[in-house]
C-alpha cells in the first residue's frame, strides 16, 4: 500500500468528505434536472413548431446520444488529464448549451444544442463517481458513493415540479424553465476554489509531491477540528517524484478488455445496459403509459411526481446497504425486487395497484443505481477508473436510444403485460450476470481490489503496453 492510500484509508468522515459529496451531489442534481426537463418540453414544441413524430423522436433520443458520446470520451479525458478540469468542463457545456437552448425556434437547432448539452451531462455523469471515490476510505466508500447518486432524485423531482409548475402557465414558460435549469453554471466559481484534483489519480501519475500536498491540506483541515488521526502505517512507503507515461485513449480502452479485467468489464456492460435500458423505458414511458390505463393527464402527472419521489428512499436505503451487506448484494437484491414490481405491473388491473407497483418500481431500480455508482469505479485500476465507468456509461446509453422505441412498438401489439414482462427479462439478466460474474468489494481498498502496486504479473498487465501485446 503506498503512502497517499494509507493516509487516505485512515481518514475519518469528516467535513471535508460532506463538503465533497455536496459538490458532486449537486453535479449529479443539475445532470438529472436537465435530463428530466425534456419529457414535459417536449408535448409543447411539438405543438408550437408543427413537429412530426418522426421530429419529435430524434429531439427525444438527442441528449441520450449526446450522452453516448460525453461518457465515454470524459472517462478518457480523466484518466489522461485528471478529473477535476473534466468535471469541470463538463457541468460548463451541459449548462451553457441548455441555456443556447432556451432561445431557439425551430426544432433543428433544437435538437443540435440537446445533442451538445446531452455530451456535457454524459462527461458529468460519468467522471464524478470515480473522482470522488478515490477520496474516501473502504469502510464508508458504499455509503459515500451511493448517497452521491441519491442526488439524481433530487433532479428528477425538480424536473418533474417545473414541469408540473411553470412550464403549463404560459406559451413560452417552457423557455425559462430551461433557462432555470441553466443556472447552476455559477457554482462553477464554487467548485473552481473548493475542487481538489484526485490524489490516488495523482500518486498513479508519479506526480507524487502533489499528492501529498493534497493529502496534507485534508489532514491539515480534519486536525484542526480537533481530530487526531492514526499513524501511518510503516509498510507504506512513498513513490519517486517521476511522471509516467500516459496511455493513449485506445490503448486504455485496449486495457478494459485484456486478460486481468475483460470478465469484468463484460459483466459491468450487460449490468449497466439492462438498468439503464428498464431505467428509460420506464421513466419516459409511465406517464403516458397511465393515461392508457384509464387515468386522465392531470391524475398521470400528478402520480408520476410520487413515482419520482419513490426514487429518494430507494437510492438512500441502497446507500446504507452497500456497506452493510456489499455492493454486489445490494445490486442483486434489489434488481430482484425491481423483477418482483414489474412481474406485478404484468397482473394487475386496478389503477391505484398499478400505481403500488410502479413505486415500488421505481424504489427497486433507484436503489440498484446506488450500488451501481458505488460498485463501477472500484472495480478498474487507477489508471483506467474513469475510462472503466465512462464506457460503460456510454454502452448503456444505446440502451437509453433504443428502449422508448421498443416501447412503443411493444404496447400496441402487447399491451401493459409486454411491456412489463420485458422489462422483467432485461432486469433478470442484468442480475444473473452480477450474481455469477461480479466480485465482492466491501471493505478493500481501491487498490487491493484491482491488484495495483503488486509485485506479480498483474499490475504490469494492466499497462498500456502489455494490453496491446496480448491482442
Amino acid at each position: 500500500m503506498s503512502n497517499i492510500t494509507a493516509r487516505l484509508e485512515r481518514l475519518p468522515f469528516s467535513a471535508f468528505h460532506f463538503r465533497m459529496l455536496i459538490m458532486g451531489g449537486l453535479g449529479f442534481a443539475f445532470e438529472a434536472l436537465d435530463a428530466g426537463i425534456i419529457a414535459f418540453i417536449l408535448p409543447v414544441i411539438r405543438e408550437q413548431w408543427g413537429m412530426t413524430s418522426l421530429q419529435t423522436g430524434l429531439v427525444a433520443s438527442s441528449t441520450y446520444i449526446g450522452f453516448l458520446v460525453g461518457a465515454l470520451l470524459s472517462g478518457l479525458l480523466g484518466d489522461r488529464f485528471g478529473r477535476r478540469v473534466v468535471m469541470m468542463w463538463a457541468l460548463f457545456i451541459f449548462c451553457a448549451m441548455t441555456m443556447a437552448n432556451a432561445f431557439v425556434h425551430n426544432w433543428q437547432l433544437f435538437f443540435f444544442f440537446r445533442v451538445l448539452a446531452g455530451i456535457g451531462m454524459g462527461a458529468e455523469g460519468a467522471i464524478i463517481a470515480p473522482y470522488l471515490s478515490e477520496f474516501v476510505a473502504s469502510r464508508y466508500r458504499g455509503r459515500f458513493t451511493g448517497a452521491l447518486a441519491g442526488f439524481f432524485s433530487f433532479g428528477f423531482v425538480a424536473a418533474a415540479l417545473l414541469g408540473y409548475f411553470i412550464i403549463p402557465n404560459g406559451v413560452d414558460h417552457w423557455r425559462w424553465a430551461l433557462v432555470i435549469t441553466a443556472v447552476p453554471v455559477v457554482i462553477l466559481l464554487w467548485w473552481r476554489r473548493a475542487l481538489l484534483e484526485s490524489p490516488r489519480w495523482l500518486d498513479n501519475q508519479g506526480r507524487h509531491r502533489e499528492a501529498d500536498a493534497v493529502v496534507s491540506a485534508i489532514e491539515r483541515e480534519i486536525t484542526d477540528r480537533g481530530v487526531t488521526l492514526e499513524s501511518v502505517p510503516a509498510s507504506a512507503g512513498p513513490g519517486d517524484d517521476v511522471s509516467k507515461p500516459r496511455g493513449s485513449f485506445l490503448s486504455n480502452l485496449g486495457v478494459l478488455w485484456a486478460k486481468p479485467l475483460r470478465r469484468i468489464t463484460a459483466m459491468t456492460w450487460v449490468f449497466w445496459l439492462s438498468i439503464t435500458f428498464c431505467s428509460y423505458a420506464f421513466f419516459t414511458w409511465i406517464p403516458g403509459l397511465l393515461v392508457q390505463q384509464g387515468m386522465t393527464i392531470t391524475k398521470s402527472f400528478s402520480y408520476s411526481i410520487a413515482i419520482y419521489v419513490a426514487q429518494i428512499p430507494g437510492y438512500y436505503s441502497a446507500a446504507y446497504f452497500n456497506d452493510k451487506i456489499g455492493r454486489r448484494a445490494t445490486i442483486v437484491t434489489y434488481m430482484f425486487l425491481a423483477c418482483l414490481s414489474a412481474i406485478a405491473l404484468v397482473f394487475v388491473k386496478e389503477p391505484m395497484w398499478v400505481i403500488v407497483a410502479s413505486i415500488c418500481l421505481s424504489f427497486s431500480m433507484n436503489g440498484v443505481n446506488a450500488g451501481q455508482y458505488a460498485y463501477t469505479p472500484e472495480l478498474y485500476p487507477t489508471a483506467v477508473r474513469a475510462t472503466g465507468m465512462g464506457a460503460a456509461s456510454s454502452f448503456a446509453r444505446l440502451g437509453a436510444i433504443a428502449s422508448p422505441t421498443l416501447v412503443g412498438f411493444i404496447y400496441p401489439i402487447l399491451g401493459f403485460a409486454g411491456v412489463f414482462g420485458m422489462t422483467t427479462l432485461v432486469l433478470l439478466t442484468g442480475a444473473l450476470a452480477v450474481l455469477f460474474f461480479g466480485v465482492n468489494t466491501t471493505g478493500r481498498t481501491l487498490e487491493d481490489i484491482t491488484g495495483e502496486g503488486a509485485s506479480s504479473g498483474a499490475a504490469a498487465a494492466l499497462s498500456p503496453s502489455t494490453a496491446r501485446t496480448s491482442r
